[in-house]
């Protein structure tokens, strides 16, 4: 039995994440330039349609199965850029996506899950969150927007949380894009080199870019702490947008077929309701 790209890709659970050896240009799972990435994305995008058809038909017969991606990494990884590109293989009237921001001053007056759980995927659909609920025990941390205390049991709360939902049918797949401090300079620069891309571009990301080792040392705490085999973290290689968009595609396609969702049966008698128009 082939391997299966989640395989090569997932932090095992209880194991180190170890981005440092972790090749950002690397492309596990794939072998061919960007061609070839192309040509099987667009061999992906019929299939996953189907699936997610599928997906969407089984919740009107009662099957809880949602899917949600969520997607983590430093400014410039490509978050937005992968929700298109996903997207563009989906029906979009089935998809929930939320991108977070900083969170509202309602939303501070809550718990930090609650503006999450108020973004979720119904059953049968697929939500993509750009950012998310680990933006607490991340972007928090490194800014020390709140006590250690506080960000520390976080992560077991994320875990817990995680793990109820999957028992009520949710299917998580968390996915960081891993981007290597010199790409991610050239692709500021690109933007600077770009009066369209311009908007793109804020003074914070050069502050922000100053934190890069703190935000390593955050991300592999959250990755090894959360990595668990109810909700697994995948480390995708991201200096590559081709492979990116490929290796998301393909975990998304995993997952589905994993779920295996089924038509649902009619409750009608089909040929008695084709006499009745034929009759007409």
């Amino acid at each position: 039995m082939a391997t299966e790209l989640r395989d090569l890709l997932r932090v095992t659970p209880g194991g180190k994440a170890e981005l440092a050896g972790r090749d950002p240009d690397d492309t596990p799972g794939f072998k061919g330039k960007k061609a070839k990435a192309s040509t099987e994305l667009d061999a992906m995008a019929p299939v996953l349609a189907d699936l997610q058809e599928r997906l969407f038909a089984a919740s009107t017969g009662g099957d809880r199965h949602r899917v949600l991606l969520v997607l983590q990494g430093m400014d410039t990884a490509g978050k937005g850029g992968t929700v298109k590109h996903v997207i563009g293989h989906l029906n979009p009237a089935g998809c929930r996506i939320r991108a977070f921001k900083a969170p509202t001053p309602q939303e501070l007056g809550h718990h930090f899950l609650w503006r999450i759980s108020n973004g979720l995927p119904g059953a049968g659909e697929v939500g993509i969150f750009d950012r998310s609920h680990y933006e607490d025990v991340l972007a928090v941390r490194v800014h020390h927007l709140v006590d250690k205390e506080v960000w520390s049991r976080r992560y077991a709360e994320i875990n817990a949380w995680e793990e109820a939902l999957t028992h009520d049918g949710l299917v998580l797949v968390k996915v960081f894009l891993h981007i290597g401090r010199d790409e991610q300079r050239d692709r500021l620069l690109r933007r600077l080199d770009r009066s369209d891309k311009h908007w793109k571009f804020s003074r914070n990301d050069i502050t922000e870019r100053a934190l890069w080792p703190h935000y390593r040392k955050a991300y592999e705490a959250a990755l090894e702490r959360c990595s668990t085999r109810a909700a697994p973290w995948y480390v995708v290689p991201a200096n590559h947008r081709w492979y990116r968009n490929w290796a998301v595609s393909r975990l998304l396609l995993e997952h589905l077929r994993e779920i295996d969702p089924r038509f649902p049966p009619g409750d009608f008698d089909v040929e008695d309701a084709r006499r009745r128009l034929l009759a007409e």
